[in-house]
Parts: C-alpha cells; sequence; structure tokens
C-alpha cells in the first residue's frame, strides 16, 4: 500500500534547479533575491557561452522556519549560471571595483522577436543584461548553509 508524501517526511537538501521558461525563472528569481556577491566572483566564458556567479544566498526557503525555531538565519553559496549567452552589458556594475559588494533584487527574462535576454537587477540602479539563443538558468547550492552575518532577515520596507 502507498501513501502520499507528507511534508515532515521531506528532508533539507541543497537547492540544485533550473529554468527553461519564465515562470521557473520566477522561482529563481525568488530564491536568489538579496544574494550578495563581489564582481571578483563574477565570470562569462565566452567560447563556452557560459556566464556565472558564485552568490551568497539568503535562504528564503528556510528563513520562517528558522525564526520559528529561534534560530538565526542562514545563507548558503549558490552557483548561478546562464547558458547560452552571447552578448553581455551592464550598468552600474565596475569590474574594476572588487570591494563592492552587489545584492541581487531579481532575475528576468524578456523577447523581442528573435532576441532573448535575461537581466539581473541590482540593488543601487545595477544591471547586467545577458542576451541569449535559449533560456536556461541554473541555481545550485555548492556549499553547507552558514549563518548569516547580520543574523537578520533582507528587509524592503514592505
Amino acid at each position: 500500500m502507498s501513501e502520499d508524501a507528507r511534508f515532515e517526511d521531506g528532508r533539507e537538501a541543497p537547492l540544485n534547479l533550473g529554468a527553461l521558461d519564465d515562470e521557473d525563472l520566477k522561482v529563481l528569481s525568488a530564491l536568489a533575491q538579496d544574494a550578495v556577491f563581489p564582481v571578483t566572483e563574477m565570470t562569462w566564458r565566452a567560447k563556452e557561452r557560459r556566464f556565472a556567479i558564485l552568490l551568497n544566498r539568503f535562504r528564503w526557503e528556510d528563513a520562517e522556519n528558522a525564526q520559528a525555531r529561534g534560530r538565526d538565519v542562514e545563507r548558503v553559496q549558490s552557483l548561478l549560471v546562464i547558458e547560452h549567452v552571447t552578448k553581455i552589458a551592464s550598468q552600474g556594475v565596475d569590474r574594476k571595483d572588487a570591494d563592492t559588494i552587489h545584492a541581487v533584487l531579481a532575475i528576468e527574462s524578456s523577447s523581442e522577436g528573435d532576441a532573448h535576454d535575461v537581466t539581473l537587477t541590482l540593488a543601487g540602479d545595477g544591471a547586467i543584461r545577458l542576451s541569449v539563443e535559449a533560456l536556461e538558468v541554473s541555481l545550485k547550492d555548492v556549499t553547507r548553509p552558514y549563518l548569516a552575518p547580520s543574523r537578520k532577515t533582507p528587509d524592503h520596507g514592505l
């Protein structure tokens, strides 16, 4: 006899998610919101047509549970990879300034005719726009969670 899985039976595991359409990308965007990174953690491999950022991601999927249990909130290092990249443009991102920490606000895609873009909107009016041939984005946790240095949940003044 089989029965439905229960939430209580689940286990906490690292994220390893992909997005192939706009709906999938909304999920990745929500999970990557408030992730922080220095420019030194961005890389574009033009020959492979792959752009990647090593993010320090706030663990939104665990924040409510942590607070309910009286635990501090956590971050985890995650790799955000965008495939099929043909061109990159940025605004408010100085590749020579290794000390500035950028924060992800959203990841969105847009299309106009045959042109497709993935845009990472950053806090402080920064943005990275990637022209892509097809939408393929992944978000994968690559370390164990660690205590968020601020010990606070990001607040957007809502």
